[in-house]
C-alpha cells in the first residue's frame, strides 16, 4: 500500500495523461483547450515536485537531496522547454517519451513518491498535502516560437537533452 503523497500525485499523473490524450484524440489537429489544460497542469505538477516534494525531502534528509533528484530536475527542465512552443505532434511525442521514462522514477515501488512518504510523519504528510493541493497553476506565457527555442526543442525531439 502506498502513502498519501504517492496516491495523490499518481492520480495527478493520470489526470494529466487524460488531458493530453484528449488534446491529440483527433490525429489531424491538437485541441488547444485540452492542451492548455495539460500544459498548465504539468507545469503545476512540476512546481509541486520541485518546490514542495524535493525541497521537503532535502530538508528531512539533513540537506541531502534524494538520489534521483538530479535526473528528475533534468526531465522537468526538458518538459518545461517543450511546453514553451506552439504544440505539434512531434513535441507531444517527445513529451510522452520523457514522461514514459520519468513517471516510473516517481511512481514505481521505492520511487520518489514512496521515498517522500517514508520520510513523513502522518501529520507531516497532511501538512505537505495541504501545500500540494494549494499550489496554483502558474500563469501561462504565450507560445514562444523563436528560432533559439525551436532549435532547443528540435534537440529534445531528437532525444538529445543537451545535458553534459
Amino acid at each position: 500500500m502506498h502513502g498519501p503523497v504517492h496516491e495523490h500525485l499518481t492520480e495527478d499523473h493520470a489526470r494529466l495523461e487524460r488531458h493530453l490524450a484528449r488534446a491529440v484524440a483527433d490525429p489531424a489537429r491538437i485541441d488547444p483547450a485540452e492542451y492548455e489544460r495539460f500544459r498548465g497542469g504539468l507545469l503545476r505538477h512540476i512546481g509541486i515536485e520541485e518546490k514542495i516534494l524535493l525541497a521537503e525531502a532535502r530538508t528531512l534528509r539533513g540537506g541531502e537531496p534524494l538520489p534521483v533528484a538530479h535526473v528528475l530536475k533534468q526531465d522537468h527542465s526538458s518538459l518545461a522547454t517543450l511546453l514553451v512552443a506552439t504544440p505539434t505532434l512531434p513535441i507531444v511525442a517527445a513529451v510522452r517519451r520523457i514522461l514514459a521514462a520519468h513517471n516510473p522514477l516517481e511512481e514505481d515501488e521505492g520511487g520518489m513518491y514512496d521515498q517522500v512518504d517514508a520520510l513523513l510523519t502522518p501529520s507531516g504528510a497532511e501538512a505537505l498535502l495541504l501545500r500540494v493541493r494549494g499550489m496554483p497553476e502558474p500563469p501561462l506565457a504565450p507560445w514562444n516560437d523563436n528560432p533559439r527555442v525551436i532549435a532547443r526543442i528540435g534537440r529534445l525531439i531528437a532525444g538529445d537533452s543537451g545535458a553534459g
